[in-house]
């Protein structure tokens, strides 16, 4: 086989509906002016311009593959899959070296990451291991997912908060780090329910949580509860990936009856599809008891006892239970003041007496108040508005 053309691919075929492979495979092909033109044109198109090779090398390392997906689940490819793959990245990497003074006064070709260096002969090697560690595909690049007709489904701007952005709670955080650190090392870990009112930061815990430790091989799966009966499936999905997965349920409720229940509970207890090793189930929730009971059935009282039984034998099976519960006034003025330092406003006491105001006109004290408050604050700053009327 040729080496510098691209219609001979085997494993990494799929690269060429990418426009600047696609490009790529025709200047191989027939060479030529208007070729080189349109070659040039896709690479510039994608912002390729000034480094052509990390271009070529991340969407190699980013394709979903019968090596990539074999290295990522910890099985050794065979030499004839290996001898396929390394021929497409040869070719591939043959073709740009073999045509760059062509294309020298538009494009830059750039270096390779150290990860295709095969100087020692071991490329094969370190890419099934930078696979076997990061995951395949889709997972590489993007940390969050969501479940959609029986697929994940990248989620292209997930939330970027930090835990050095959310203020207080410091106990009920080291808690959930705790145990997501226990989930990455492979130790004795528990799903988790964060419950509580609402705007206390549970959810953008979680996120946060994600953004912390996405480099060490942490990734999300949002799920509605329309989807709790395909928890099995997704499992499924994911048990052979050997990148670790919270498989987060936001604002969870439930109704009395619901066969949702009986499909959570199974789910937390792993039942007859088994546990997982790389998979963690949290659900936040903005009450401890998340079965609703009707309220018609309250003046029975076998039911009532049977009703509180169903709530607690569903939240019990969540290892670990987070309270986060409502800021009084000392907390939230707290947090607001650190959000307002960390913008760069001064917390003094009209600021904070504002804060007060805000809070109690818009309904409670919690943090998510005081970070809209901060925020108006900081907007009317920059726009050099002295008053505001709230």
């Amino acid at each position: 086989m040729n080496d510098t053309t691209l219609d001979s691919l085997i494993v990494l075929r799929s690269l060429t509906a990418d426009g600047v492979f696609s490009a790529l495979a025709g200047l191989c092909r027939r060479g030529g002016d208007e070729a080189l033109a349109l070659f040039a044109g896709e690479v510039i198109a994608a912002g390729a311009e000034r480094d052509l090779l990390g271009y070529a090398a991340e969407r190699i390392l980013c394709d979903e593959n019968a090596f990539s997906v074999c290295c990522a689940r910890g099985r050794q490819p065979s030499a004839q899959l290996k001898r396929a793959f390394m021929h497409d990245v040869n070719a591939i990497f043959g073709c740009i070296n073999m045509h760059k003074s062509e294309f020298s006064q538009y494009v830059e070709t750039g270096s390779l990451p150290a990860v295709f260096s095969d100087g020692d002969g071991r490329m094969a090697d370190r890419l099934c291991k930078f696979y076997a560690e990061n995951g395949y595909g889709k997972f590489i690049k993007n940390c969050a997912f969501s479940y959609e007709d029986g697929k994940l489904v990248p989620i292209g701007n997930p939330a970027a908060v930090t835990l050095d952005e959310l203020k207080g709670y410091a106990d009920e955080k080291r808690a959930i780090d705790a145990n997501i650190v226990s989930f990455l090392r492979g130790l004795p870990y528990s799903n988790m329910l964060l419950y509580g009112d609402r705007g206390t930061g549970k959810s953008s815990t979680v996120h946060a949580m994600l953004n912390k430790y996405r480099g060490s091989g942490l990734r999300l799966v949002e799920i509605n509860r329309e989807n709790m009966l395909e928890l099995p499936r997704i499992r499924q999905q994911l048990m052979e990936n050997p990148l670790k997965f919270i498989i987060f349920i936001d604002d969870l409720s439930l109704n009395e009856g619901d066969e949702k229940i009986s499909g959570l509970k199974a789910a937390l207890e792993g039942s007859v599809s088994g546990r997982t090793d790389n998979t963690m189930i949290v659900a936040t929730s903005n009450r401890r008891h998340i079965v609703k009971e009707n309220f018609s059935d309250r003046e029975n009282s076998v039911h009532v006892n049977d009703s509180m039984q169903e709530q607690l034998s569903l939240s019990d099976r969540f290892g670990i239970t987070v309270l986060f519960s409502s800021t009084d006034k000392r907390t939230y003025l707290d947090i607001v003041s650190q959000l307002a330092r960390d913008c760069g406003l001064k917390a003094d006491e009209k600021l904070l007496a504002l804060a007060e105001r805000w809070a109690l006109v818009k309904g409670g004290r919690s943090p998510r108040r005081a970070k809209q408050f901060t925020d108006l604050m900081l907007s009317c700053k920059m726009l050099g508005l002295s008053l505001i009327h709230i």
